[in-house]
């Protein structure tokens, strides 16, 4: 389905305090210049609409959230949201950004969790490289995260999650848990937060599948 693109998304974009302006300049500088703290950062990629990591960050004040997305349009819809707030989340930031440059933007072991939700399957082989679970990401994210630290990986694209799991020994990376089926695996859907996909996908009959990884 092609994305619409909505009228003046950009200057949204560009006027609120919401999003980090140049987040190349704050490498490895994060929590001392964005958060004023020395909590955990975890980081969604691909964050969509925003439903999922605002709960996160709701519920889990002393964590610092980053939200990415790379589309103007989608991400208008994150600070929508957080406009609406009474009391916007303080520990949350949205970048505008794309996830295959993420190294210029976090610093060596910056990073203590990153999520990837329903991910673009990209599914001609030659964009393999593209997918966010390919062990070409894999490897940019073990020079972020903190060493055996998580990426949590939700879809309900089984051939994208089949190839993520392929990639995972290729990477060097160790698989710590996975499920076909995650809101029937009562382990692994403890306190799970559904995202916008994920809701009207399950609401459709497919499954959700997850996995956890540590680089």
């Amino acid at each position: 389905m092609r994305l619409r693109n909505i009228k003046g998304a950009r200057d949204v974009i560009k006027d609120t305090s919401f999003c980090i302006k140049e987040p190349e300049n704050y490498k490895g500088r994060w929590n001392e210049e964005i958060f004023h703290n020395n909590n955990p950062i975890h980081v969604e990629i691909g964050m969509g609409k925003g439903k999922f990591i605002m709960e996160l960050a709701m519920k889990n004040p002393n964590i610092n959230y980053v939200g990415i997305e790379k589309y103007s349009s989608v991400l208008l819809r994150g600070i929508q949201k957080m406009n609406a707030m009474e009391e916007p989340l303080s520990n949350l930031v949205f970048i505008r950004f794309d996830a295959e440059h993420i190294t210029e933007i976090f610093g060596q072991e910056e990073i203590d969790k990153i999520y990837l939700n329903f991910s673009d399957p990209w599914p001609k082989d030659r964009h393999a490289k593209r997918r966010l679970p390919s062990k070409e990401f894999i490897a940019r994210y073990k020079q972020i995260l903190a060493k055996g630290h998580m990426v949590e990986f939700k879809t309900d694209n089984i051939d994208l999650f089949d190839f993520a799991l392929s990639q995972i020994e290729e990477a060097n990376a160790t698989l710590v848990a996975k499920t076909y089926d995650l809101h029937n695996d009562e382990k692994l859907n403890e306190g799970n937060i559904m995202t916008e996909y994920e809701e009207r996908f399950s609401s459709m009959g497919n499954k959700i599948c997850k996995c956890i990884i540590k680089v």
